[in-house]
């Protein structure tokens, strides 16, 4: 027998004992409040039972939701660990750029002056002769948002391989590295080719490659690399500093240089 049952049962004897012995007003009394007692206890025992049917669909939910984060923790786990192998990479890519930054010109005093000619002639064409690297400026080259070099360009390319086809510069290789401003890509035409500025860097270095391999310049002596809006040499405040930053660069390397190898996956022989 229940709590609730032998409640009812005890109210019930002491409503029958009140009434058979004809008790006086404050039994009456007693017996009105233990038929209250009773029908309270019945109610709280209506609420418990339909809060205990409400568990169990709330149980099974809770089940499917715990399930669920599981499975969200598990991609997200899978997702930063990409994250962290690209992170990996490009960490490895800056590295190299910056070593290659940092090398001494390999270049010797002949190439060299020629080099520094070049850019007297073109104003849009920068050469370190600390560092060996060339600079072109990406709007002299190419169209905005384009990847195909102008023609008023192929003067000072041919003129660049003509100097890398010498004797005192073809035991070298070199890089050519694509650069664009911070301005994403929106025009729907541009985006079908080049999705976001990572492509548009790399093809468009690709793109001098393929003109300086016309030109004569061996493509085993090649490499590519592009590293979108990441590398500025200049703040992206107004239109001529991003001017600045839309550029290729050719980077001059010593024949025994790692970095002309194939070894990571954003550079291609």
């Amino acid at each position: 027998m229940t709590r609730l049952s032998r409640s009812l049962s005890l109210c019930l004897v002491l409503a029958l004992c009140l009434s058979s012995t004809g008790c006086g007003r404050g039994r009456r009394a007693q017996l009105r409040q233990a038929k209250l007692h009773s029908l309270q206890l019945y109610r709280e025992n209506q609420q418990l039972n339909s809060q205990a049917q409400m568990i169990g669909p709330l149980s099974q939910e809770n089940s499917q939701l715990q399930q669920s984060l599981a499975v969200a923790q598990q991609s997200l786990d899978v997702a930063n660990q990409r994250l962290a192998n690209l992170n990996a990479e490009r960490s490895q890519l800056h590295e190299k750029y910056t070593g290659l930054l940092s090398s001494k010109n390999p270049l010797g005093g002949g190439a060299n002056r020629r080099f520094e000619e070049l850019a007297r002639k073109y104003p849009e064409f920068e050469f370190d002769p600390v560092t060996g690297v060339s600079r072109f400026n990406g709007d002299l080259l190419f169209a905005t948002g384009s990847d195909e070099v102008r023609t008023q360009a192929s003067s000072l390319l041919k003129e660049f391989t003509s100097i890398m086809n010498d004797s005192d510069a073809r035991q070298f290789d070199i890089l050519v590295v694509g650069h664009t401003d911070d301005q994403e890509i929106v025009k729907s035409v541009t985006r079908a080719q080049h999705p976001t500025n990572w492509e548009l860097s790399a093809h468009r270095a690709t793109a001098v490659v393929h003109q300086l391999s016309k030109l004569g310049l061996a493509e085993t002596r090649m490499g590519v690399a592009g590293y979108s809006k990441f590398q500025p040499v200049s703040a992206n405040s107004d239109d001529s500093a991003r001017q600045q930053n839309r550029r290729v660069e050719i980077y001059i390397l010593a024949p025994d240089a790692q970095v002309a190898g194939w070894d990571g996956p954003s550079m291609v022989r």
